[in-house]
């Protein structure tokens, strides 16, 4: 992987990712969660201050060491438990229908197999259960997408293989989720910086 991706690349996620803009995106994001919940693409643990009290145990996906260490006191500050449960959301180890819900935030644009890994989402939640995603992707403006998809290759190098392009409710939808909430929109900033900043948060069961 790298130096470059192993320890640098958590530390500018954690950076950009922790805005203002974005921590209000996220508490939107978690409302709603219960029960046992898993999150995939866990990162720094920039979440786990943020689940309601209904949530009973965060079981988390995180293939990064150096991110897992850097959310350390954020686990500990958290108000319910977080185990570390795997490395891939790709191959979930658990059985089918465990969790109450599941929980996604800027973490589609990075796995490899987004299908596959909305697939064992599928599998993994119980009947009833829903899906909370937070994700940035392709914007509908045709010009800002051209120029995601030509920034696409430089974007999977300098960020651990993030791309830009692709279409997260889309890939919802194809996965046989229903969204049922939907609100996309630009981080606030320049014109400049719309090929990173358009997002979606949904939730979809």
């Amino acid at each position: 992987m790298g130096i470059w991706t192993d320890r640098v690349v958590p530390r500018l996620a954690d950076r950009s990712l922790s805005t203002r803009p974005v921590m209000r995106l996220r508490r939107g994001a978690v409302a709603g969660l219960g029960g046992r919940v898993l999150e995939i693409g866990f990162g720094s643990g920039l979440n786990a201050g943020l689940y309601p009290p209904e949530v009973d145990q965060v079981d988390a996906v995180e293939p990064s060491d150096v991110g897992w260490e850097m959310s350390e006191a954020r686990r500990a500050a958290a108000t319910v438990p977080v185990e570390r449960v795997g490395l891939d959301g790709q191959r979930l180890a658990a059985q089918d229908q465990t969790y109450d819900a599941v929980l996604s935030t800027f973490t589609l644009c990075t796995i490899p197999d987004a299908t596959r890994a909305l697939g064992e989402v599928r599998r993994v939640l119980r009947p009833g259960g829903a899906l909370h995603f937070l994700e940035h992707g392709l914007s509908p403006d045709p010009g800002v997408g051209r120029w995601q998809r030509r920034l696409d290759p430089l974007q999977r190098l300098v960020a651990g293989g993030c791309e830009l392009s692709r279409d997260v409710p889309t890939l919802v939808r194809a996965a046989g989720f229903d969204v049922l909430e939907l609100e996309s929109a630009y981080l606030p900033g320049p014109g400049a910086g719309r090929p990173w900043t358009w997002v979606s948060r949904g939730r979809a069961g």
